[in-house]
């Protein structure tokens, strides 16, 4: 990763330190990254500014990452679909927003023009590509680097109150941190970086409890869950000759196993581990899209990928989209369009 600009260090410091109202948002339907992030802020900024701070969601955490909140997080999160009046008075007041883990204000949903229309000083800390920045007072923008969370550790531990030792962070915004920098390399299986790993080795010198944290991320799963693995890998797996493999997860299907938010988180990476497999896709029908989650092998671009047909993108090797079509015109698109990418599009981008 690229060092971090130590004005911009200062600036971040001064604004938070005048900020008598602070909110953090995230994208929607947040995931572990955007949970760690989110949660690591607010507890850094209630240790060391005192401000009145406030987490601003559109959507809530997913069920696995609910040990991430605490009494005192819980009371001051806000989910817009819960209580828009509040969400948007909060954003309304702000002084300062720090939005985390996302490039542009439309990730957030109905969050969007509430954040553009806010006055307040704007702050984004984010690793994806092609990130608004003009939309933005200060950014932090790396895309190097493994995710938010580990991008946010390296601008706490330059902040004056962390001096560089991890041991002075809050010890919920350590876990908050390592959370999410885990759940975004799938347990240190892809986007991996030296300053990864150093920045796992140092928060487990200050105590962070990793086994405490797989658990709750690994081990808390429903019975539903593994029985909705088994039959989506069994009987929704279809494998081209390309090296596409693809799933789709319909309504019917979700309801007959009682899919919650988050149940199917991993299961995209999963075809990956087939030899021959170049790229993977889940397909999940929600009420009102199709959203798409892609995983690639190293050389093959499911982030231009996502770019092209699906509306969407992300990262290298790991992006997400979204149709606007009947499931049923789902598995056509599919076979048209990723064999139309693998084949002639992928080795001009590869």
């Amino acid at each position: 990763m690229k060092a971090i600009d130590a004005t911009y260090i200062q600036k971040l410091d001064q604004m938070l330190q005048k900020s008598a109202k602070t909110v953090i948002v995230t994208h929607m339907k947040p995931d572990g990254d955007a949970a760690g992030s989110t949660t690591a802020m607010y507890h850094f900024i209630r240790q060391h500014n005192g401000a009145d701070v406030k987490i601003v969601l559109n959507d809530g955490f997913q069920r696995a990452l609910e040990f991430l909140l605490d009494e005192n997080c819980r009371k001051d999160i806000c989910i817009y679909s819960e209580d828009p009046e509040s969400a948007a008075g909060y954003i309304a007041g702000a002084d300062t927003i720090i939005c985390l883990d996302f490039n542009a204000f439309h990730r957030t949903d109905r969050l969007c023009s509430l954040l553009e229309e806010s006055p307040a000083q704007k702050v984004l800390i984010d690793h994806h590509l092609y990130p608004e920045l003009n939309r933005f007072s200060l950014a932090f923008s790396e895309t190097g680097i493994s995710s938010a969370c580990e991008l946010l550790y390296y601008i706490l531990m330059a902040m004056p109150q962390t001096g560089q030792d991890a041991r002075r962070l809050p010890k919920a915004a350590a876990t908050s941190l390592m959370t999410g920098m885990t759940t975004d390399t799938n347990n240190f299986a892809n986007s991996v970086y030296p300053s990864t790993l150093a920045m796992a080795s140092s928060l487990l010198d200050a105590g962070v409890d990793r086994d405490y944290i797989l658990s709750c991320l690994y081990n808390q799963h429903s019975e539903s869950r593994l029985r909705l693995m088994g039959h989506m890998m069994k009987d929704l797996l279809t494998i081209t000759e390309d090296g596409a493999a693809y799933m789709i997860l319909d309504l019917e299907t979700q309801k007959k196993y009682n899919v919650q938010e988050g149940d199917t988180e991993g299961f995209v990476n999963m075809p990956l581990s087939i030899a021959g497999v170049r790229m993977s896709l889940m397909l999940k029908e929600d009420s009102d899209r199709i959203r798409v989650s892609i995983r690639s092998k190293k050389g093959t671009s499911a982030n231009t990928c996502a770019r092209m047909f699906f509306n969407g993108g992300g990262h290298e090797n790991a992006a997400g989209g979204k149709l606007n079509m009947p499931i049923q015109k789902v598995e056509e698109y599919i076979k048209e369009h990723v064999h139309i990418y693998l084949t002639e599009h992928e080795d001009k981008v590869s």
